[in-house]
Parts: C-alpha cells; structure tokens; sequence
C-alpha cells in the first residue's frame, strides 16, 4: 500500500507541476487576504497551486505495477516536481448556498409605519453594506461611548485577543519545519576502555545540522493546518467582538425600556390615587358603597407591587452593563438610558444572501476549522511515507581542554538516511482514516453554521417587519384604551357607570401602555439582532488597540 501511495503522488505531483507553469492569472490584489494566507504567499515556501483531486489508490496503480526498481527510478526523476505539491486532498472552499433570498416571500422592501416615537418606517437596503460601528445608527453618544469603554475592557474580548496571539504564535512556529536545526554542544566525558591503560577524559566540542527535507509536503500541510487554526481563532475573536456590541445594545435597550415601565407605572399609580381619594370623598358622602372604594385601593396596591419587579430588572440591567464594561457592579456603568435616548435606524443595509457566508465570523470560523480537518488528512498520509533525514556535524575532542584547537583534534560527520514505516499494525491506516471522518464531521458542523445563519437572518428579518405592524397595532389599542378611560371616569363621576366598569379600564389602560413601551424596545433590540446577524461590518473596522494585526 506504501508503495502505491507513493506511486500515485508521484503522478499527482508531476501533473501538478506542468500544469501550474502552464497556469495564467497570479494573485488579486483586491481581493481580502487573511494576514496568515498572505504570510504563506510571501513566503518561501508555498502550497500546491493546483486544487485537484485528493490522493488515494486509484485504477491506475493496478494497471501499471511497477516493480520496486522501476517505483524507485520514477521516485528519483519526480524529486524536481515535488517541491509543486503537498501530500493529501487540496482544500476547496464551500460554494456559496444557490438562494436569493431569505425568507419564503422573497426579500423585504420596507415595514409599516406609526405615529408615534420610534414608530417609523424602516427600508431593507438590498446589497447594502452594514457599518463597522454599526451602533452610531442609534445616534446615542452614551451608547456609542459604553461600546468604546467594552471594547477595551470587556474580560472575554481579551481572552480572544489572547487566544488569537497564541494561534498566530503557533502558526508562524510551524514554519520552522522547513529550516535545518542547528545545535551546539559541549561535553566532558570520563571514559575506560580496555585498551587504555587507566581511566581518561574526552573533551569536545561540536556543532551539528539536521534536516528533514519536506519531499511530501508534510511540513506544509502542517502549516496549512496551523494557518487554519489561526484564521479560526482570529473570526472567533470577531464574533466575540460582535456579541460583545450587541450585547451592549441590547442591555442598554432593555434598561431603557424597564425605566420607561416604571415611569408609565407610577404615572398610573398617581391617577389611580386620585381616584382613590374622590371615591373616598363619595364614600363620605354616602354616594358609592365601601366594597367600590375598597376594589380601588386594592387595584392601586396591585399597581404598586408592579414597580419592584421592574426595579429588580433595572438593577440587574445596570450590573450586566458593568460586567459587559470589565467592571464590578459597584462600580456602575456610568450612563442611564431612556427609550428617548435612541433613535430608530430608518435605512438597513440587506447583505444579499450569497454574500453572507463571507461576512459571518462563524462561518469564516466553520470554514477554516474545515481547512485545517483538511490538512489533517495530508499529515496523517504523509506519516505513511518515507522520510530522508540529513545530519552533519563538525567539532574539536581533546583530552585535555588546552588542546582542544590544536591540529589533528577535528571531528565531523555527514550523514543521509530513509525512515520508512513497514508495519505498525494498522495503526497509521486507521489514524488516516480517523482524520477523514474528523472531516466529515466538520464538513457537517459547517453546513449546520451556515443554516443557522440564513436562519438568524430569516428570523430579525420577520421580527422587524413584525415588531413595526405591533407597534402600530398596540398604539391604537393604547389611545382607545386612553380615550375608554377617561369616558368610563367622567361616566363614574356621574353615577353612570358603576366601579366595575371603571376598574375594567384602568386595567386595561395600564396594560395597553406597558405593552407600547415594550413594542417600542422590541424594535430597537431587532434591528441591532439584524445587524449581528448580518456578521457585524468587521470587514470595515480599523483594528483596535487591543486587537492583533
């Protein structure tokens, strides 16, 4: 099997060659090129610069059987080409899914519209590009001051910046396989042997270089794999960047609309009150029955137990923004928010689908896991391959130190050798085999990522469009509410309606006004949900301090 093996990547390899000086066209140089990709272009060594098909026993190993002296001239003759190829399956990228749109209905053009804050309609800009500080479309400078604070602080973001050195550290590291290793070394050895008249000491120095030549591209594939790995951690690092500013955003919304509730809330309550003291008045009098001014003191009490709650939320809105910010909550976040201190994005740039699978830093992250599961596959085929390792030394022995430099004292080596696995018991036929179903289970881990992300955007996108068609729903439930109210009071003062009726509407005025608020926030949380699951707009931000370059 070693020897078909070697066989066909000898043939892959020289097809490989001719094919590439015959190849046109070179690099584009507008084209985004992750750093660790243009490293490896600009560098010495390079991948194949074919994509073709990956390497296995084919057909044409049974139809030429060449004997072990005709295999070992035709390993002799390629030895030139190898340099063209690596050994394993080339890495091709996922083609981008075939759909137009999102949802079933095709893609949005605009939501309906409300007369009322935060109420107006919003455009779908199809092909637009989302910001990088897609957050300033709020048009909040305490928000947009919050994310700059997080950036820079926020524990998690820091420990993918961390994470993202220790890959780039890692992937420039695997570049050492292709240089000889150079070592010095100095010894006093107190020897005995049996043509020596009496114990001696042997003083040397010597300096000796090792190398591996990369024949098979195992070296290569294994920087591929590392390259992947860092380009995965560096969109892991983005997408913790893009939970981190949404994460603001949504917290911020979320304090704003609890603040909002509780002033709504005691706004009631005090109307309540008021009701309270005319029909304790009326009472007096001998106009209403108890049980009616009681019922009203109990809706006020339940008015009331209504503010805690909220309360609660608020302060735990407060204590998630410090965390997010890198602080304890005793520190504070600093700003406090209203409904009023945001402004509804009226245009939203649509990323058209087939470019979403680009701009998703969990995708980027999914495809390069798939690269490196890739390069696996070469690395655990070319452990089944031969290597040829070069040595050379070159240093001084003496037996007393002063003579270490004198003439007749040098030593030096040179050395050449094949290594080549006969039979370890399936175990590296197995370990390949493991490698290709590693891949295949990243190969469907990836086709998950990328339908949840159609999914994510299929869901804001129907969440906007919802969101505005509540809140333009609610809003007249509130205003007729209003208006149900104030006739059902002014009915009451009269002696026209009795205390049900006016319980009923104060009720359901108090309900139809925290459901606006809240369909006021659902817009704002939305809408920045869109923009997270659009990828963000990390394609168009400059670094910041705190990120690797």
């Amino acid at each position: 099997m070693a020897m078909d093996y070697l066989v066909n990547f000898l043939l892959k390899c020289l097809k490989s060659f001719v094919l590439s000086r015959a190849r046109q066209g070179g690099h584009n140089e507008n084209a985004y090129e992750p750093p660790s990709m243009r490293r490896r272009r600009q560098g010495a060594f390079s991948l194949c610069p074919l994509f073709i098909s990956p390497l296995y026993p084919v057909k044409v190993c049974n139809v030429m059987k060449f004997n072990n002296i005709l295999a070992a001239g035709c390993f002799v003759a390629a030895l030139p080409f190898l340099a063209a190829c690596a050994v394993g399956p080339d890495f091709k990228e996922p083609e981008s899914p075939p759909i137009a749109s999102y949802g079933e209905n095709g893609m949005p053009k605009e939501t309906v519209g409300a007369t009322t804050s935060h109420g107006g309609v919003q455009r779908f800009l199809a092909g637009g590009d989302v910001p990088a500080a897609w957050w300033t479309l709020f048009e909040s400078a305490p928000l947009n001051d919050l994310i700059a604070q997080a950036v820079k602080a926020n524990p998690t973001l820091e420990a993918a910046r961390a994470s993202l050195r220790v890959a780039q550290e890692t992937a420039t590291a695997s570049y050492g396989g292709f240089f000889p290793a150079l070592d010095g070394s100095a010894a006093d050895d107190r020897q005995k042997t049996t043509t020596a008249s009496g114990p001696y000491t042997l003083y040397t120095m010597a300096v000796s270089v090792s190398y591996t030549p990369d024949i098979f591209g195992v070296t290569r594939r294994t920087t591929e794999a590392a390259d992947a790995a860092e380009e995965a951690q560096r969109f892991e690092m983005e997408a913790a960047y893009l939970t981190l500013t949404n994460n603001v955003v949504a917290t911020a919304v979320q304090e704003a609309s609890f603040v909002e509730q509780i002033k709504a809330t005691k706004d009631i309550i005090a109307a309540q009150k008021k009701q309270v003291e005319l029909m304790k008045a009326q009472l007096d009098a001998g106009a209403i029955a108890a049980p009616a001014y009681l019922a009203q003191t109990a809706i006020v009490a339940a008015s009331e137990a209504m503010l805690p709650p909220l309360e609660k939320q608020v302060a735990a809105s407060r204590h998630l923004l410090a965390a997010l910010l890198g602080r304890f909550p005793s520190e504070g976040a600093g700003a406090t928010f209203t409904l009023a201190s945001f402004k509804l994005p009226s245009d939203l740039p649509l990323t058209l689908p087939s470019k979403l699978v680009e701009q998703r830093p969990d995708i980027r992250a999914a495809r390069a896991n798939l690269q490196a599961a890739n390069a696996e596959i070469g690395i655990a085929m070319g452990a089944m391959l031969p290597q040829f390792p070069l040595t050379a030394s070159y240093g001084v022995g003496a037996g007393e130190i002063a003579n270490l430099f004198t003439p007749g004292t040098a030593l030096w080596g040179l050395g050449a050798g094949l290594l080549q696995p006969l039979l370890k018991g399936g175990e590296l036929l197995h370990k390949k085999r493991a490698k290709e179903a590693a891949f295949d289970a990243v190969a469907a881990q990836y086709r998950g990522v990328v339908l949840a992300a159609f999914q994510n955007v299929a869901d804001s996108l129907k969440a906007i469009e919802s969101d505005a068609a509540a809140l333009k729903a609610q809003l007249k439930v509130e205003q007729a509410a209003a208006q149900t109210l104030a006739l059902t009071e002014a009915q009451f003062k009269a002696g026209a309606l009795d205390y049900v009726a006016l319980l009923a509407a104060q009720s359901s005025y108090q309900t139809a006004k925290i459901a606006l608020i809240k369909a006021k926030a659902a817009r704002l949380t939305d809408t920045a949900a869109l923009f997270q699951a659009l990828g963000g707009g990390w394609w168009g931000r400059t670094a910041d301090k705190g990120d690797s370059q």
